[in-house]
């Protein structure tokens, strides 16, 4: 992108008018760019948007305040860039998965996998998208919009809820299944498997479990989920 700028020569006294470019980020640059938005999305995640302070970010990053300032011009923009990226790991790949034409008991399995190996890897998430949304209940919109890749509701509920219900009413016409809405379906099923996460503390401290402790209820739950899920749903 190009601005113009003015200037007055020496000889004529008249305003000329001279270009001067505007550089594409260089790779150093983007890496830079790249650090901070890795060290704030642990930042937020782990402390959320009021406990976040711009030093810890910077000293993650490896970079000095003033860089975050000319990346990211205030913690509020940051904090937003942060969040979006934590949504846009939530979701998507379960969206897919339940839009698609696997058989419906696949479709379980698949969901509980995919959402139990994230959440491990980012225990912290849940916690941070729910305490985020309700402080902060205009990033509701934001966070669909990650989650789907620019999608909105509309267009999101007909493919995941369409090809539930046709899979649950085939099976409900058979008698291999119990009526169920398809959306408390699918709220069910991703709740049984955030719960945990986002209240991990207060699990772990009912149930007694460490780190290691908690690992191994997360794989039981892996292992038993499925079962209990779809056994809940037959007559």
């Amino acid at each position: 992108m190009k601005r113009l700028k003015t200037k007055k020569t020496e000889k004529t006294g008249k305003t000329e008018r001279t270009t001067k470019t505007r550089h594409a980020p260089t790779a150093r640059n983007r890496d830079t760019e790249q650090r901070i938005l890795d060290a704030a999305h642990g930042v937020f995640v782990r402390r959320g948007t009021a406990g976040a302070r711009m030093q810890e970010i910077a000293a993650d990053a490896q970079v000095n305040q003033a860089l975050l300032h000319y990346y990211f011009r205030s913690k509020e923009q940051l904090a937003r860039a942060a969040f979006e990226r934590a949504g846009s790991q939530l979701m998507p790949a379960v969206i897919r998965a339940v839009a698609s034409d696997d058989p419906l008991e696949e479709k379980v399995a698949r969901v509980i996998a995919l959402e139990l190996d994230h959440l491990s890897r980012a225990p912290y998430l849940p916690g941070y998208i729910i305490g985020e949304v309700a402080h902060h209940p205009e990033r509701a919109q934001q966070l669909i919009a990650a989650m789907t890749h620019g999608l909105t509701p509309e267009d999101i509920r007909p493919r995941v809820f369409g090809a539930l219900k046709r899979q649950i009413d085939a099976r409900v016409a058979a008698g291999a299944m119990r009526p169920i809405a398809p959306e408390s379906f699918m709220v069910n099923l991703v709740s049984l498997c955030i719960f945990p996460f986002a209240a991990r503390p207060l699990l772990q401290a009912i149930l007694g479990l460490d780190g290691a402790g908690f690992e191994r209820f997360i794989a039981r739950r892996r292992r038993d989920l499925v079962e209990f899920f779809l056994g809940a749903l037959r007559p």
